[in-house]
């Protein structure tokens, strides 16, 4: 089978499956099998596949029309331009989370010389978040943490695969339970913000496939919330910073939580949804 053909035949098949963007997952897929970048799919249309080849693309396309996430089936995804590892173990990174490391970055400029900071990421899953922060703050102290090993495991992975493995500081803690009397100028999470009442509004291949620990949180998505909060007030120091990423229309919640709080400020994602919470612990 041609490869043109092999390509037209995964888009039609996810077509049939609902799958989002059928186009971009077939060619994505058929490069992961090739090993080539996209480019080549356009300048060789009419190359014929290998036996292997055609089987091993058969394989994964049925894999990501049963719902697998392609990231899990290429076993990558880019986050701030970093080539990230990812499992079903950890959440897939998404591009919205970048806002979460401008904030920090846009923070870090009014706050100590940043050879003195000593930031963490708390529920850091692949991470994505501490390795951004890492590669774009050399002389700050990170720190990063979650409650899976498997997790830890994975972050561990990306950072020594980029070269970032003396540059964070990994511990397995629920939140900032094994923090306890340690002090920050910043504590930074992407937590898990979807309500389990709201299954049936997330997609199928976060609702089948990605890790429910790092999706849901009490029946109104706010349980980490409530429990972050209170802990980053006691974790930094005067004057330090929390900032969150939140879910759809859960910013004025997330600003309740935060009664007492000063400089509260929401950032938009590109769609103009309130995205990132920063705010300042009292002095």
């Amino acid at each position: 089978m041609q490869l043109k053909q092999a390509v037209d035949a995964a888009y039609e098949l996810f077509v049939a499956h609902d799958v989002p963007s059928p186009r971009l997952n077939a060619e994505l897929l058929v490069m992961f099998v090739l090993g080539r970048e996209r480019a080549y799919f356009y300048a060789h249309p009419e190359r014929e596949l290998t036996e292997e080849e055609e089987f091993h693309y058969d394989q994964v396309i049925h894999e990501r029309a049963r719902g697998v996430p392609t990231q899990y089936i290429t076993g990558h995804q880019e986050f701030w331009g970093l080539d990230l590892l990812v499992s079903p173990a950890v959440l897939i990174p998404r591009p919205e989370t970048e806002h979460v490391v401008e904030t920090v970055l846009e923070l870090v400029k009014q706050m100590l010389p940043v050879a003195h900071l000593k930031l963490i990421d708390v529920g850091t899953g692949s991470g994505a978040i501490a390795l951004a922060l890492a590669s774009e703050l050399p002389r700050a102290e990170i720190h990063a943490c979650d409650i899976s090993d498997d997790a830890l495991e994975m972050a561990r992975v990306n950072a020594a695969r980029l070269g970032l493995e003396q540059r964070v500081s990994y511990r397995k803690s629920d939140l900032l339970a094994a923090y306890a009397g340690e002090q920050f100028d910043l504590v930074v999470s992407n937590p898990p913000y979807v309500g389990e009442s709201e299954v049936d509004k997330v997609q199928r291949q976060v609702r089948e496939f990605e890790p429910k620990i790092a999706v849901f949180s009490g029946e109104e998505g706010m349980d980490i919330y409530r429990r972050l909060i209170p802990q980053a007030n006691e974790a930094l120091n005067p004057g330090g910073r929390l900032v969150v990423e939140i879910g759809f229309s859960t910013e004025q919640s997330v600003r309740e939580l935060l009664e007492g709080w000063a400089d509260i400020q929401a950032t938009p994602d590109l769609q103009g949804i309130p995205r990132v919470i920063a705010a300042k612990r009292p002095l």
